[in-house]
């Protein structure tokens, strides 16, 4: 079945939006700025209830919003809320089938654009930015949002362009209508169960992104367990295998030193595959990724003095997405620490020989404690700023012409001591001028 249109209609049509971050706001701004009166909002935070209006108390108004969840037409769910935990559970367990995202909404009211849709556990920012930059370069009117820049709602549609979206497994779960040209999942692994209950239910999320396709929309895998589950469900889409080699084959041709180093090559062939799909010239893609700048935050390298190399790799939020800097690093003074996700284990294997020594961070010190005892030498620095302070110690001790390499690939979420990953990935930033000049290394 196509995704239905929806004209927005104050007579015929009713949302409850949960949840008041930056997703629920881009749907409350959407809502007004469209003339659209007929939507109530809610959120558990009472600081952001108050910041719409809503009482702190709110006793009357939270139970108006439980009993309008029963009667609307959509709920429109914020992508960090647990409906298991959330404070309107019950009610929000008894209308699930009412549950859509901001990107059911965006397809609801677009049914025909123009998007590429990517999802994955690791890499999705990365490649959504590098396409992005391909496509410009090639001279093709895009947008980016979703869950990386603004939210998709807050995106001009004037001129048919086309969308990039970047989708977490949150946005996907309860997909009714997205419904893209092009959808990508780039692999999945064990994330985000402390959510979805179980890798079953996170993996079934993903693949939410080819419930609505039809047999003219592409799905583009490369993973042989995911094709195999791709085959045995019967999606519609036309499966694009894509193959690594096909990449490595213009590898050499690249002279972007952050995409050699930086960005998975399993990862990068899907940005070669989709270039194909569109008939962009090898050389112009090419040219292309030669030019592309990288992310903050994302195996960022922000400073390069003498033999010492910084790398903001905040975004690494667990061990998994940590790996790919430890692995292609040497002689690392590593940064670790957070709140880790469930289940995560670090597996340092081989890794071990590229760390000269750990420094655990944050309110769950003991766990990273127990993962790496006996392992390597680590100190535990409670924050941010002890632990940069104990490295630039600790680097006086070593010879003058070692290469070295700080890396703060944290292997955990930030909402223990940060509001978010960017905020942890600047402080670190700070941190680490302010004490190179303090320790006149530079």
């Amino acid at each position: 079945m196509d995704v239905p249109s929806l004209i927005l209609d104050n007579d015929e049509n009713s949302f409850c939006i949960y949840g008041l971050g930056k997703t629920g706001w881009s749907v409350v701004n959407y809502f007004n700025r469209n003339g659209f009166t007929e939507y109530k909002v809610w959120d558990d935070d009472k600081i952001l209830r108050s910041t719409y209006g809503l009482k702190n108390s709110s006793q009357k108004e939270e139970k108006l919003f439980s009993q309008h969840l029963d009667s609307t037409q959509y709920i429109i769910l914020s992508p960090g809320i647990n409906i298991k935990t959330a404070k309107l559970k019950k009610k929000l367990i008894e209308n699930k089938h009412k549950i859509i995202s901001d990107l059911d909404l965006f397809y609801l009211l677009n049914p025909e654009i123009r998007t590429i849709i990517v999802t994955g556990t690791n890499g999705k920012s990365t490649i959504c930015k590098i396409l992005e930059h391909v496509f410009k370069e090639n001279k093709i009117n895009v947008k980016l949002g979703g869950n990386i820049g603004k939210p998709i709602l807050d995106l001009d549609i004037r001129g048919n362009p086309l969308f990039i979206i970047e989708a977490s497994s949150f946005q996907l779960a309860y997909s009714k209508f997205i419904k893209p040209k092009s959808a990508v999942i780039l692999n999945v692994i064990k994330d985000h169960l402390d959510w979805h209950g179980s890798f079953r239910n996170y993996l079934n999320s993903k693949f939410n992104i080819f419930a609505k396709q039809n047999n003219k929309d592409i799905a583009y895998l490369n993973n042989k367990f995911l094709v195999k589950k791709f085959l045995r469900e019967k999606y519609k889409s036309k499966l694009e295998t894509v193959n690594l080699k096909h990449y490595l084959k213009i590898k050499d041709k690249i002279e972007n030193n952050y995409l050699k180093t930086s960005v998975d090559d399993e990862n990068m062939s899907f940005v070669y595959a989709i270039s194909k799909k569109f008939n962009f010239k090898e050389q112009s893609v090419i040219k292309s990724l030669n030019s592309f700048k990288g992310l903050s935050h994302r195996q960022e390298f922000f400073c390069k003095k003498k033999n010492l190399t910084f790398i903001n790799d905040s975004k690494a939020t667990s061990f998994d997405s940590a790996k790919f800097s430890l692995r292609n690093k040497k002689n690392i003074f590593w940064i670790v620490g957070g709140l880790p996700k469930k289940g995560d284990k670090l597996y340092l294997g081989n890794l071990t020989k590229n760390i000269i020594k750990t420094y655990i961070i944050g309110k769950h010190m003991k766990f990273f404690q127990r993962q790496l005892k006996g392992k390597i030498e680590f100190k535990l620095c409670k924050n941010l700023k002890k632990a940069i302070r104990d490295i630039f110690k600790d680097i006086k001790k070593i010879e003058k012409d070692k290469r070295i390499t700080i890396l703060f690939s944290p292997a955990a979420a930030s909402y223990d001591q940060y509001d978010n990953f960017e905020n942890r990935g600047n402080e670190f930033k700070r941190l680490s001028r302010l004490y190179a000049k303090k320790f006149k290394l530079f």
